[in-house]
């Protein structure tokens, strides 16, 4: 498909008056300048608050968050040495330090790595080497994993922060005195050859720096990298998705654009969803710290109980999350007896909504789920569900403002309204490319077209609805599991032969991770569920553990040798039909 083409807009008739059909310039050269802007405008205003499960709680206004990613951003210049498009990691939880990190990071001019806290050091290793990143900011409980990683990888500089940090005194001492004493959740910190601070050694260090930040980000443009965003795209093999400043303020000018002004200075929104997700990153992070809202920041989301204090103490006016979230809650006495009064709507992404889930919601809380459709390649929004009269159920909505999307079939023609094609989007919001992957980047990016690998199909109104992957990967409660990164754990057991990986229902998670194994004939002994796990859990994080083994004396294989996951998708259909 030509880079000029302009596909037909169904879904422009939808837009009405409310939404513009194109978007404007840019508000902004980067996000650093809108952090600055923003925390001029909104000074002392709480724009942060991060709640444990026992109510306790800790906050930071516009204008400690300007100051404090002020002085992390000349620690990191100052003190470190990094330079513009220097990489740096942050591996931390919701939490007060994510904001103040994240923005001091792209006022450096750096960029930022998400990293989830939860990875194995074999995965932390991988990403670390392959962003190259030089400086690592993780939350103090997994500081354990240190003494294995940072050898292998070309971190000079490691700075730890807890999940308490910058909380009054007195909730921080109990808090940190319960993660050490009675839940031994804080590791000793090793010897590991490199400077390792708390994050408010850095901060002190930064400030006798600080006078000359703005310097440091007043030439970054639009072009200019600001994350890598992991995702197993197409392959399985993680890969950093290049995002650009100007794709990040392009997916919040779509998101203002579709929001139709419902969104204000006054709200506040419940943050459940990891920052170092895309979705969450651009939704809960960015979105609200523009308008000089109020982020309520949730460290740790399961069990969903968490949540009651934050949803009891403070007027939630939105929610975003995933279905196995909204559900949770549902299921809990104290939210079905009292909803939040003062939510306004909620937001679904990251796997799809289920229709009696949006059906339940919306008659306990008395406000709709909006459901939209996103990656991490596209910073992430592509498509939304409008909240009013408009929506369709079942529907991921129509593409947003400034994006063009079309659906193809396997020759790269344009398929029929109704029909099934692969979704293939087109905009400002969407990557460069892949870090360092050109043959990886040439596959999913051609001629401006990125081909998500999803297979959709669009009304006659420019409506989309997702109705197969055609990647095999399986959603964890929105996490992304990759086949072949867990076949590939497998593999390593001298037990087993070969193995498969597929996705199986689960009434919790959406879906969850069944492995048929075959076991090496050449190998003494049993091989067990238990062993596999065990295994796995060594090199895998919790939710790509296989929940469900099958083992099985060999494999369904095409006449060259490759397995067919079809056909044991097929099998897992008729399983559960049953």
């Amino acid at each position: 498909m030509e880079h000029t083409f302009t596909p037909p807009r169904p879904w422009l008739a939808a837009y009405g008056t409310g939404i513009p059909q194109e978007l404007g310039d840019l508000r902004y050269r980067s996000i650093a300048e809108l952090v600055d802007r923003s925390c001029a405008e909104n000074g002392p205003r709480k724009a942060f608050t991060c709640v444990v499960p026992n109510g306790m709680n800790g906050s930071l206004t516009y204008d400690q968050v300007g100051e404090m990613s002020d002085a992390f951003a000349a620690f990191l210049h100052h003190d470190c040495g990094l330079r513009a498009g220097d990489r740096v990691a942050v591996q931390l939880p919701n939490g007060l330090p994510y904001p103040v990190v994240a923005f001091g990071v792209f006022k450096a001019g750096c960029i930022l790595v998400n990293t989830n806290p939860l990875y194995t050091p074999s995965e932390m290793i991988h990403q670390f080497n392959d962003s190259g990143a030089k400086a690592l900011v993780i939350v103090d409980m997994f500081a354990d994993k240190l003494a294995e990683v940072v050898p292998k990888t070309g971190i000079k500089t490691v700075v730890l922060a807890g999940v308490p940090e910058f909380f009054p005194k007195l909730p921080e001492i109990i808090i940190r005195g319960v993660q050490k004493v009675w839940n031994k959740v804080l590791p000793p910190i090793p010897n590991i050859g490199v400077p390792v601070l708390r994050i408010k050694e850095a901060l002190a260090k930064g400030r006798t720096h600080s006078a000359d930040v703005k310097a440091m980000w007043a030439s970054s443009g639009p072009d200019d990298l600001a994350l890598l965003q992991y995702t197993g795209g197409t392959t399985g093999v993680a890969k950093g998705a290049m995002l650009t400043h100007g794709n990040i303020l392009t997916n919040l000018d779509q998101v203002r654009a579709v929001s139709g002004g419902v969104m204000a200075r006054e709200d506040q929104v419940l943050t459940a969803l990891p920052l170092y997700h895309i979705f969450a990153f651009t939704a809960n992070l960015m979105t609200f710290f523009e308008l000089g809202a109020r982020n309520i920041l949730i460290p740790s989301p399961r069990p969903v109980q968490n949540l009651q204090r934050a949803i009891e103490n403070y007027p939630i006016t939105w929610i975003t999350g995933v279905n196995t979230l909204f559900n949770g809650l549902m299921n809990e006495e104290w939210f079905a007896a009292y909803p939040p009064r003062k939510l306004r709507a909620a937001i679904a992404g990251g796997t799809a909504l289920h229709e009696a889930v949006a059906t339940r919601w919306r008659v306990m809380t008395g406000t709709p789920i909006a459901e939209g459709y996103g990656l991490s390649e596209t910073s992430p929004l592509v498509s939304f569900n409008p909240l009013d009269d408009r929506a369709k159920s079942g529907s991921i909505g129509i593409p947003v403002p400034g994006c063009d999307v079309i659906l193809v079939d396997a020759d790269g023609k344009l398929v029929p309204s109704g029909e099934p094609g692969e979704l293939l989007v087109r905009g400002r919001q969407v990557m460069l490319g892949y870090w360092q992957r050109p043959d990886e980047t040439a596959t999913a990016l051609q001629n401006g077209w990125f081909a998500t690998g999803d297979i959709a199909v669009m009304d006659d109104e420019g409506f989309l609805k997702i109705v197969d992957r055609k990647k095999d990967l399986v959603l964890v409660s929105g996490f992304n599991v990759y086949p072949n990164e867990v076949e590939d754990a497998l593999a390593k057991m001298d037990a087993v032969l070969e193995a498969a990986v597929v996705a199986i229902p689960d009434a919790k998670t959406g879906e969850a991770v069944r492995a048929y194994v075959v076991k090496n004939p050449d190998h003494d002994g049993d091989l067990t569920e238990d062993a596999i796990r065990s295994h796995c859990k060594t090199l895998l994080s919790e939710y790509k553990v296989p929940k469900s083994i099958v083992f099985r004396d060999t494999l369904p294989k095409t006449p060259i040798g490759k397995i067919l996951r079809k056909d044991l998708k097929a099998e897992v259909q008729s399983e559960f039909k049953k």
